[in-house]
């Protein structure tokens, strides 16, 4: 009985095939302009976020979302316990 076993050997690398993905993509430029050349062509890369650009108006709107997340707990609460009061005094 023979116990010499050969190690698998690792696949080879396929760089040659393999394309490299970016989240975002390049620019590209534009070689010839829209038939209507009345405006640039629209670059690829825009955002909302470009429009937010003050720290007061994120945190005003962090603000106003935790005030409302604390009403909706409150209505839940008076909800969940007006119900069963509600059904026991029509019952």
């Amino acid at each position: 009985m023979s116990t010499n076993k050969k190690a698998a050997k690792p696949a080879p690398e396929r760089d040659d095939v393999l394309t490299y993905i970016s989240a975002k993509p390049n620019r590209q430029a534009v070689e010839t302009p829209p038939a209507n050349d009345n405006q640039p062509a629209a670059p690829f890369d825009l955002s909302f976020l470009d429009n937010i650009n003050d720290e007061a108006e994120i945190a005003d709107i962090a603000r106003r979302a935790e005030r409302l997340g604390h009403a909706a707990l409150i209505a839940m609460a008076i909800g969940l316990a007006a119900a069963p009061l509600l059904y026991l005094m029509l019952a």
